[in-house]
């Protein structure tokens, strides 16, 4: 059952790639891009993993600031449009059947694109993330919260956690919050669907909020 809703997913996507690019490619993630970039320790140039890059427009973003990016998705359509939009390496793999560089990236951008990870596999997944990531590397995620409720919704399946579960969810997986905060930014709450958060691979470090 996991597998055909991932399935129907990614047809989804591949189906309206085009489309998707066109609505989304002026969309501003300025601020989640600096948040996670401003949360990684030392100096850049950083190895980010855009993991659900879409059409490329972050993954392009990215290695304009100068770091060097490589993403990741599983719809051929958007590996094929991100590969030529941003010059960058760009894995076809499912997000259900990863296969990632052990501590290797300083930090993973999972901009709109773990909500359609399901509730019952996001355990293993958050896993391989956290072992793809360099001890005390970053975990930024941006995903429509809600009241926990999952399934198909325009073609497309999403878990909505809500902003505690999804909190309990990651530092299950090892993983410390730093930062969360919600977007749009400067509109009132229930204007806001967008949860973002950032987590640290390491148990040491705080947590404050936005």
């Amino acid at each position: 059952m996991t597998d055909s809703l991932h399935d129907r997913t990614l047809a989804y996507y591949d189906g309206n790639a085009e489309a998707f690019w066109q609505g989304t490619r002026d969309h501003d993630v300025s601020q989640n891009i600096d948040a996670l970039l401003g949360q990684i320790q030392g100096e850049g140039p950083f190895d980010i993993l855009d993991f659900g890059c879409g059409p490329g427009r972050d993954l392009k973003a990215f290695t304009d600031l100068g770091h060097r990016a490589i993403g990741l998705d599983g719809s051929a359509r958007f590996v094929e449009m991100a590969r030529a939009h941003s010059g960058c390496e760009v894995w076809h793999q499912s997000f259900l059947s990863l296969d990632l560089p052990g501590r290797f990236f300083d930090g993973i951008f999972a901009n709109a694109s773990l909500f359609h990870v399901p509730g019952g596999e996001l355990p293993r997944i958050l896993g391989q993330l956290r072992a793809a990531l360099k001890p005390e590397g970053i975990l930024f995620a941006s995903n429509p919260h809600g009241d926990d409720r999952e399934g198909i919704s325009g073609g497309r399946f999403g878990a909505y956690h809500s902003p505690e579960r999804w909190a309990e969810l990651v530092g299950a997986a090892g993983f410390t919050e730093i930062l969360r905060y919600f977007r749009p930014a400067g509109l009132p709450r229930e204007r806001q669907p967008w949860l973002a958060t950032l987590f640290r691979n390491s148990d040491a470090a705080g947590r404050r909020d936005r």
